[in-house]
């Protein structure tokens, strides 16, 4: 008998299709909805069953997984006038697995904790884009409480290689934002040292021999060195979804200032209005290339 929860994922882009995909291998009954249909009907032949909406996809759901694009759509899709909060089962857990903020997080957990007390809401964006996804690699970085919260254990198992609980609903997303803070600064930071490797007489290769086994050898760093080497930007992460993590990491600095990141959320800006948002985020390379 199985006795894993059910599990709705709202949202089947890059990391939700990933999260559908590693459940369904794992034994998990999935039910799916996505505003555009299409990207979960590859699953249906390994199991998913997909709903034309999400208050159809969350009934009887144990576990309720959100995962779209921006504060504004997850806001619609969860607490608006035709939201699911007033369709989930009782008891059940809606975590919310996207980068849309602080503001949109509190916002978020005051709505479901007045329409509905039983429901178990968990603030738990992650760490790892695409590729990691695809291969249950990612980190979950979690809010909420876990005593509560139980039945989402074994669904981070079989999406994640670990969580981090960091605290009450809210710790999730305020860690999500110093996460992809330096993720953003890094990417910027190898984009400029390989342009004067460049400059200099060097390869991308000859770049990455002089970090290779030394502290300063991120993994990151090799794969977005080969993704620039190919000249091959399929996305694992869109130019124009970090750079709205950009935005979202500097409002939750208030006063306090970010120099670096606001130079670079600008400089991206200008990379998106040129065209290059859609494209890995990798691609502010070939942007600055552009620039000489």
């Amino acid at each position: 008998m199985n006795n894993l929860p059910l599990v709705a994922v709202l949202g089947l882009g890059a990391m939700g299709h990933a999260f559908a995909a590693n459940l369904l291998k794992k034994g998990f009954t999935v039910r799916g909805w996505n505003r555009t249909r299409r990207k979960g009907e590859d699953l249906e032949a390994v199991g998913l069953t997909l709903f034309n909406t999400p208050q159809e996809a969350v009934r009887d759901a144990d576990v309720i997984i959100a995962m779209l694009t921006n504060a504004a759509a997850t806001e619609e899709v969860i607490i608006g006038k035709t939201g699911i909060v007033a369709h989930v089962k009782h008891g059940a857990v809606v975590v919310q697995m996207g980068t849309i903020g602080i503001a949109s997080t509190e916002k978020l957990d005051k709505a479901i904790a007045k329409a509905r007390a039983d429901v178990v809401f968990v603030d738990a964006p992650v760490s790892g884009t695409k590729a990691p996804a695809e291969n249950a690699q990612i980190t979950v970085l979690a809010g909420g409480d876990r005593g509560r919260a139980a039945a989402v254990e074994p669904v981070f198992g079989a999406i994640a290689r670990g969580t981090k609980w960091l605290g009450p609903v809210g710790a999730g997303s305020r860690m999500k934002l110093v996460v992809n803070a330096w993720l953003i600064s890094m990417m910027q930071g190898m984009s400029e040292s390989l342009f004067l490797a460049k400059t200099l007489g060097f390869s991308p290769d000859d770049f990455w021999a002089a970090l290779e086994g030394g502290p300063l050898a991120a993994p990151y760093v090799k794969n977005k060195l080969e993704m620039i080497k190919s000249g091959d930007y399929t996305p694992q992460m869109q130019l124009s979804l970090a750079l709205k993590d950009a935005n979202l990491a500097l409002d939750a600095a208030g006063a306090d200032e970010l120099p670096g990141l606001s130079v670079i959320e600008e400089f991206w800006q200008n990379a998106v209005d040129a065209g290059l948002g859609e494209q890995d985020l990798a691609v502010v390379y070939r942007y600055l290339s552009t620039k000489r």
